[in-house]
């Protein structure tokens, strides 16, 4: 087991977390305001860009939220804890970003290696340049939905949002797509 150094800031960070797995929101905003500083350095780092790092900082508290009576103090310091869940968030954030574009370029590539040239690669490319298209956010969702096997419960967990939310911006994603394609 290892041995956490204890400090006045971490014993009182160790008592706002347990106020917040008792569900004071008050205490989580204590946190955050004592937090939020290191954990968003932490979550840039890891992250391709500030939006995405944004988006896990929040994604973060929201963990904080739900897992605060997890955290033993005697395995790790508080802040120790919270940049670890910052840190796994960022970079799960990141690969859905990355595989995002990563998607639409292996698209492009698969219509240009395709058997049947002439139907597959104009298939391909109409995709591809629907999909470009589409805004950041609408586009990562639909690629980690239908090409990563992400949930949309999965999804709507990583942007914080409710699920009817996230099921709402994927139809009006695909219906966007279906329109594209019936253009092109």
């Amino acid at each position: 087991m290892a041995t956490v150094m204890v400090t006045e800031a971490n014993l009182r960070l160790n008592e706002e977390i347990a106020r917040v797995a008792a569900g004071d929101r008050t205490a989580l905003r204590r946190v955050y305001d004592a937090t939020s500083a290191k954990l968003f350095a932490v979550c840039l780092r890891f992250s391709p860009d500030r939006e995405t790092a944004e988006d896990a900082l929040q994604e973060t508290y929201v963990k904080l939220w739900r897992r605060a009576a997890r955290f033993d103090a005697s395995r790790a310091s508080a802040i120790t804890w919270l940049c670890l869940i910052a840190r796994g968030t960022a970079i799960d954030g990141a690969r859905t970003a990355g595989r995002a574009d990563a998607r639409v370029t292996a698209v492009r590539e698969e219509a240009r290696s395709d058997p049947d040239p002439v139907t597959a690669a104009a298939e391909h490319e109409a995709l591809a340049d629907c999909l470009d298209t589409l805004e950041d956010a609408s586009r990562r969702f639909i690629l980690a939905a239908f090409f990563d096997g992400y949930s949309y419960d999965d999804l709507a967990r990583q942007a914080a949002v409710p699920l009817g939310t996230m099921k709402s911006r994927i139809r009006r994603a695909l219906q966007a797509l279906k329109r594209c394609l019936d253009d092109g």
